[in-house]
C-alpha cells in the first residue's frame, strides 16, 4: 500500500493526521502542496474521486477571497481554482494506490480507518 498525504507542515489538522498515523505505525509520504502544487491531472483524479466539494477549503482566505461567483462553479471551474492555488484544498488529502480517500479528519476512526483500508 502506498499512501501520500497532502497538505502543509504547519497545518493543524495535518499535525493531527500525522500523529494518528505514527500512532498507529502507518507508513505514508508526506506531500508539502506549497512547495509541490498538485498538477492537474492529479487535482482532476481527486475531484473524480471524491468530487470538488469535499475538496474545498471553506475556512481559509483563499476560499473567502474567491467572491460569490464561487457558489455557482461546477468541477471545471473548482479544478481550475485548485490548481491555481492550493491552499484552496482542504487538508489533509489522503491518497492511497493514486486514488483520493479522504480529506480532513473529520471522520470518526472507523471511516479513516476504512477508507485507508485498515
Amino acid at each position: 500500500m502506498t499512501l501520500q498525504v497532502y497538505g502543509i507542515p504547519n497545518c493543524g489538522t495535518c499535525k493531527k493526521a500525522f500523529e494518528w498515523l505514527r500512532d498507529r505505525n502507518i507508513d505514508y509520504e508526506f506531500i508539502n502542496t506549497k512547495e509541490h502544487p498538485p498538477t492537474p491531472k492529479q487535482i482532476q483524479g481527486w475531484v473524480r474521486d471524491l468530487g470538488s466539494r469535499p475538496l474545498r477549503n471553506t475556512s481559509g482566505q483563499s476560499y473567502r477571497a474567491l467572491g460569490d461567483t464561487k457558489q455557482d462553479w461546477g468541477d471545471a471551474e473548482w479544478i481550475a481554482a485548485f490548481g491555481q492555488d492550493a491552499m484552496l484544498l482542504k487538508r489533509p488529502l489522503f491518497v492511497k494506490d493514486g486514488k483520493a480517500v479522504l480529506v480532513g479528519m473529520r471522520a470518526n476512526e472507523s471511516v479513516r480507518c476504512e477508507a485507508l483500508g485498515l
